[in-house]
């Protein structure tokens, strides 16, 4: 659509969250004409959501910055069978109290961007889907799913196109969903669910659902494949998942996250991933040169502050200032030259550690990364493969190798 009724899809548009909607005009009429309820399924396997998760984060707080009600739904009845979506191999089975301490450290995040006192929920299907008797599961919902239209599901087909085992358990996750959709329109009025749009087809199958069992109209929106300009999945580095929770990823190595993007997607994050009115944004992304990087600056503070409050994020770019722009380290830190021609294509993480005398060997080196005691520019090195390229450069020319919290090399390209 040109143009939307409501607040909620016209930002949402304006921003680039949409790719698939399944009924616009009838979903904008809704929300032009009221309040809604929307929800977010989370998977509850890991101590910390991600990047890959934020962007339908942010999805749950346009919604109630512009006068709606979000649910967070948190898996923990389905994180113990996990999502196939994906997936080659079936995900380690995790016992109540590892997903309920899960669900705990991730509720720090969500209280970030949404106000619960104000009437955002974060709600558990294992408040549901525990209680479930089996035979009239099976009965009332079972019985609305062929095994013909499931295995046409990508997440079921894929699987078995590499010929790797699907288990029963995991079959029965997408059925699971759908019911949370039902659940949530009879407890909360819940009429949307937003997600990946690699969830499309299972966000459809709760419409369908509702359909049957309540004879009442839901809706489904998702997001697009969110990737970096080369091709690359956004979140993913060479170290590794960039984690919501500070325990997991300081707010220094998320600011630095940000502050390393491509120069090719400045606008686009900004829109997505902070708050500024889109003729900042525009202006921002018009910057060339040196003024780009003052640009990306400012997406990594603004983004920051989303997560981890403004003084944690004014404390990152103040670290940040000090290390690369004001010589700090320059002043303190041995420099090694290398040949310019060295990073084309690109350097062994290993050769450089031995190069400048951080390690005696590249056994050593592949020890340390093992441990967690290597690091380029303060992140620490996850995969003894990883190799530095022009782009691990700082504005600075250079980049920081460590051993450890007291031995640093800067490694400049001459």
């Amino acid at each position: 659509m040109s143009a939307y009724k409501s607040d909620f899809l016209r930002i949402l548009a304006e921003r680039g969250f949409i790719h698939q909607v399944s009924d616009t005009e009838g979903l904008d009429a809704k929300a032009a004409a009221g309040p809604i309820t929307a929800y977010v399924g989370f998977d509850a396997t890991a101590p910390s959501l991600h990047i890959g998760n934020l962007l339908t984060i942010m999805m749950l707080r346009w919604l109630a910055k512009t006068g709606h009600r979000p649910i967070a739904l948190m898996g923990g009845g389905t994180s113990k069978i996990g999502d196939p979506s994906g997936k080659d191999t079936t995900r380690a089975l995790l016992t109540s109290a590892q997903i309920d301490s899960n669900i705990a450290s991730i509720r720090t995040v969500f209280s970030r961007f949404l106000d619960f006192e104000a009437g955002a929920i974060m709600a558990n299907n294992a408040d549901w889907l525990e209680r479930l008797e089996y035979i009239p599961f099976l009965r009332d919902v079972g019985r609305h799913f062929t095994i013909n239209k499931m295995l046409t599901f990508d997440s079921v087909k894929l699987r078995l196109e590499r010929e790797q085992p699907l288990t029963f358990l995991e079959f029965n996750y997408m059925i699971l969903q759908a019911y949370d959709f039902v659940e949530l329109y009879k407890r909360h009025g819940c009429i949307l669910q937003m997600g990946g749009s690699d969830q499309w087809g299972n966000i459809v199958n709760g419409i369908d659902l509702g359909r049957r069992l309540l004879n009442v109209q839901l809706f489904a929106l998702t997001t697009p494949l969110l990737t970096t300009s080369s091709g690359s999945k956004m979140g993913k580095t060479e170290t590794g998942a960039v984690w919501l929770n500070a325990d997991m990823t300081s707010p220094y190595d998320y600011w630095q996250f940000w502050r390393n993007c491509e120069d090719a997607d400045v606008g686009r994050l900004l829109k997505l991933f902070t708050e500024l009115p889109l003729e900042e944004v525009a202006r921002l992304a018009q910057l060339k040169g040196q003024e780009l990087n003052e640009a990306k600056k400012i997406l990594a503070t603004e983004a920051t502050a989303l997560l981890h409050s403004r003084a944690a994020a004014e404390q990152a770019a103040e670290t940040a200032r000090r290390t690369f722009e004001e010589g700090a380290l320059a002043e303190t830190l041995p420099t090694v030259e290398i040949p310019s021609g060295t990073f084309e294509p690109a350097l062994s993480v290993l050769d450089a550690a031995l190069h400048v005398g951080l390690v005696s060997s590249k056994s050593e080196a592949r020890r340390q990364i093992k441990g967690g005691g290597l690091k380029v520019n303060d992140i620490a090195v996850a995969d003894e493969k990883m190799v530095l390229t022009p782009r691990d450069l700082t504005p600075e020319g250079v980049v920081k190798l460590s051993l450890g919290r007291k031995r640093h090399v800067l490694l400049r390209p001459v």
